[in-house]
């Protein structure tokens, strides 16, 4: 018999037998190695994990090193996936850990490989990301831990299908986008200027002119289409003075066109500045005799990076990264000997000759339009949109994603906690509250899931929607078909009804929508998760433990259809097209036992309300007895509520 080494014999001491037995033998996933990641996968190896697996894309850079301490110099321009699995390996040489460098969203981490894993733990900095490894979730029925940190806040929340609220639960705040009209012509903010310098001037100058900006928003209102229009005209005058690049002429041809012309132009539109501050042109060479009073070298100047800059100073780096960037295109230009595409150079925040022009041309506008300068450390936050990272809050919240995952374990998700971290907060450090109930109007859990197989050279969208839906499942008329974002088909779209799978670029693990737009009886949406696969039987598509459609009981005074095994919803006051059906507060999720039944009717499922009554009654009855279990875990009844934070 092989005697319990010194670490077994601790882990049994700490977590109960029960509870380590089961961390021996789960099989984790982990998805992200940054500054959670480190930190997280630092406690499941030493916690005793057995089986890991990391999913990460990115590689180390040296701005991680201050936070992701399982990286080092020498590290810069690795995998942080590979990386990682190597350094943590140092605190526990017998965990098994498995590392990827790749991307997510790539084919091969489909539902049948996510259904490979006991639990999933979310250590991502990206909202899309972490909206697709929890729609993932979902579909394989696996628990994901879903953490987040932003600056001194954290966020801890466990999400199990029909159990908990997912990720989609609660709207998220989408990024920010600025008017091409506010950026172009009336900024307030220093944030309106930062972004008129990193995605308006440097990208004119040293850019493709004619791509569209994400940062600005194109949508074609009045007032933002005349804006574009004088950026296109403004463009083409730019690009008479990008000729003179390299010439000593360069810098004060572009300041004049910027900072005094363009400032003259919109000055003579009077109505424009009646309830607001007009902007006050600068002149090049007045700046210019005020600078030679000033001590101060370039050097010395952008060494003082924290502090803001005055007038004089950001004309200096304006020059002077003007130089800079002019000699690296020449050279890049040289380099490219006309073989290539025309060179351009882009804005990062970790290269200084970007940074610094965008620095000093972002608070030259701002003095122009009466705005508050902000430092060259400030604007790297702000341009980069850079959140502050910091690594006491990342290792708190790793920590308790793994205190969570013992519930998980043990499928207690009666007592699985929400849990947020907030410093400034007035009472306490950490608060937390019971999870909440899946949100019955959730795009994304308030769905029924199910697989097809599918043979996608023969089997074409029609077979989808005849055969399979409306004979096999029972659905009427109003059925709307999406992939994603993009809709298949409606009533009124029907053009794709003859092309096949392929032809549609429907693959496997490919998700389709059914949206049932009955106004008087529509049924909860139904997502179909594609497999490819030559069917049997002949069928081109079948679906995949999927019971029959089950017979209404009859008086036999009139025939009645058969009923389908997705439930139905109450009436809905409004529905669209992207999967979100308004129904009633008291209507029951869609989610839960509806992906594969066992039974041949569909499964009842309670409200909200009566979900919350039997948790509080659970919690109840635990409190009055006061009986630990056999880790010892005592319940304790919080009643404080969350403090609900933005954890993107």
């Amino acid at each position: 018999m092989v005697q319990p080494t010194r670490r077994d014999q601790s882990y049994h001491k700490s977590l109960g037998t029960p509870t380590n037995a089961l961390v021996k033998e789960a099989r984790i996933l982990m998805v992200g190695a940054g500054g959670i990641g480190c930190e997280l996968l630092k406690n499941l190896v030493l916690t005793g994990f057995g089986d890991i697996h990391i999913v990460d894309l990115d590689t180390i850079d040296l701005s991680n090193l201050n936070r992701q301490f399982l990286f080092r110099h020498e590290h810069i321009k690795k995998s942080k996936a590979l990386v990682a699995k190597e350094a943590a390996h140092a605190f526990n040489p017998d965990v098994k850990i498995e590392a990827h460098h790749a991307n997510i969203k790539d084919p091969q981490f489909n539902v049948a490989w996510f259904k490979g894993f006991t639990m999933v733990f979310n250590a991502l900095d990206n909202l899309e990301a972490r909206r697709h490894v929890n729609r993932m979730c979902l579909a394989a029925d696996i628990p994901l831990i879903e953490s987040g940190t932003t600056g001194f806040n954290g966020q801890v929340q466990v999400i199990k299908k029909g159990v908990t609220a997912c990720y989609d639960c609660t709207a998220k705040e989408t990024p920010k986008s600025f008017p091409v009209c506010t950026i172009r012509s009336t900024p307030s903010q220093p944030i309106h200027c930062i972004v008129w310098g990193k995605s308006y001037l440097l990208t004119e100058i040293f850019g493709a002119s004619e791509e569209e900006l994400a940062q600005i928003d194109n949508s074609e209102d009045s007032e933002n289409a005349k804006e574009i229009e004088k950026l296109r005209q403004e463009a083409e005058a730019l690009k008479n003075i990008r000729e003179s690049m390299g010439t000593s002429a360069f810098p004060q041809l572009l300041f004049d066109k910027v900072y005094q012309d363009d400032i003259n132009r919109l000055r003579s539109m009077e109505e424009m500045w009646k309830t607001r501050r007009p902007p006050q042109p600068l002149s090049y060479a007045g700046i210019i005799e005020q600078k030679t009073g000033s001590q101060r070298t370039t050097e010395e100047i952008l060494k003082d990076g924290q502090r803001v800059w005055t007038l004089e100073e950001n004309m200096v780096v304006f020059k002077d990264s003007l130089d800079r960037l002019s000699k690296r295109m020449e050279s890049m230009k040289a380099a490219a000997n006309g073989d290539s595409a025309q060179p351009v150079i882009t804005f990062d925040k970790d290269d200084e000759d970007t940074l610094d022009f965008v620095t000093a041309s972002a608070n030259l506008r701002s003095i122009v339009f009466g705005i508050e300068c902000k430092s060259r450390f400030d604007i790297k936050q702000m341009a980069g949109n850079i959140i502050p990272a910091i690594a006491t809050t990342n290792a708190i919240v790793a920590g308790l994603c793994v205190l969570q995952s013992f519930k998980v374990l043990r499928g207690d998700y009666s007592v699985v906690k929400e849990t947020y971290l907030s410093p400034f907060a007035s009472q306490r450090l950490l608060a937390s509250d019971v999870s909440r109930p899946p949100n019955p109007d959730c795009p994304v859990c308030s769905v029924a899931y199910t697989s097809l197989l599918v043979d996608t050279t023969r089997a074409t969208l029609g077979n989808l929607v005849e055969d399979f839906l409306r004979l096999e499942l029972g659905y009427g008329e109003e059925i709307v078909v999406n992939k994603g974002s993009d809709l298949l088909y409606d009533v009124e779209e029907t053009e794709n009804l003859t092309k096949t799978f392929g032809e549609l670029g429907i693959g496997g693990d490919t998700f389709l929508t059914i949206i049932d737009e009955d106004d008087d009886n529509p049924r909860v949406n139904l997502e179909l998760i594609v497999q490819e696969s030559t069917t049997v039987d002949g069928k081109p598509i079948q679906a995949v433990n999927f019971p029959p459609p089950v017979s209404a009981p009859t008086d036999g005074s009139e025939s009645q259809e058969p009923q389908s095994p997705i439930p139905r919803k109450k009436p809905s006051s409004s529905s669209n097209r992207n999967g979100v059906h308004a129904a009633e507060p008291s209507v029951t999720n869609g989610n839960g036992n509806v992906s594969e039944p066992s039974g041949s009717s569909p499964i009842k499922k309670r409200t909200i309300s009566q979900v919350e009554e039997a948790e509080h009654q659970a919690k109840r009855s635990k409190l009055q007895t006061a009986v630990p279990d056999d880790d010892d875990i005592i319940i304790v009844e919080d009643t404080d509520g969350a403090i609900v934070i933005d954890d993107d």
